[in-house]
């Protein structure tokens, strides 16, 4: 890990990821999760004030120290008990059919084996758990994809290995899942970033 990723990267992802425009949907998601849940990139911990009442425990897993760092001061505020695992998704460090939800929320865009960890997923999922997910990726626009696919290389560097055009839905069904529920649509800014995939899915 460079300068750049350990020191200024996970300042800037928590000062983006602080976008109000993006209230409505940790509320709409984060009221569904169940039980035992684990959240992948749980970066800073905004959405932790956000868990309805039915979680009853977050673990929360990222690769960034500095983000897990923040992460912890937020919980403190927290009523639900939290606790934090280092690691990759890619190698979830956890047993199989242990947790009841598992929460991604603007993750799977820059994880580098996206299927991979979905499978690790599939895995440390109950039987009858499920997948909640806010993602942004491939719009349904030729002119929008044709942006995404230009601005991917660039955007990669700077953003901790962000894709723009990553097809969120085919995805999750590749990593084995059958999706239950999905909306889709523009969020406010430049729509090469902001097209939204908001839904739930259960292992197939």
């Amino acid at each position: 890990m460079n300068f750049y990723e350990d020191r200024i990267l996970p300042h800037l992802t928590n000062l983006a990821m602080r976008n109000r425009t993006l209230v409505p949907y940790r509320q709409r998601v984060l009221s569904a999760a169940e039980g035992r849940v684990l959240e992948i990139g749980i970066g800073s911990g905004l959405n932790l004030p956000f868990y309805g009442p039915d979680a009853r425990e977050v673990i929360g897993l990222d690769p960034s120290p500095r983000l897990i760092a923040m992460a912890e001061r937020a919980a403190q505020n927290s009523t639900l008990p939290v606790r934090f695992i280092d690691g990759s998704a890619e190698a979830i460090p956890l047993d199989d059919g242990s947790v009841d939800t598992v929460l991604t929320t603007w993750t799977l865009c820059s994880i580098p084996g996206a299927v991979q960890a979905l499978a690790e997923v599939r895995r440390v999922l109950k039987p009858g758990g499920q997948l909640l997910f806010v993602e942004h990726g491939l719009a349904p626009d030729p002119g929008v994809r044709r942006w995404q696919d230009r601005l991917t290389p660039a955007w990669k560097r700077i953003g901790g290995g962000c894709h723009l055009n990553r097809p969120i839905r085919s995805l999750i069904e590749a990593g084995g899942f059958d999706i239950t529920g999905i909306e889709t649509g523009y969020a406010k800014g430049p729509r090469p970033m902001t097209f939204m995939y908001e839904g739930r899915a259960r292992p197939g």
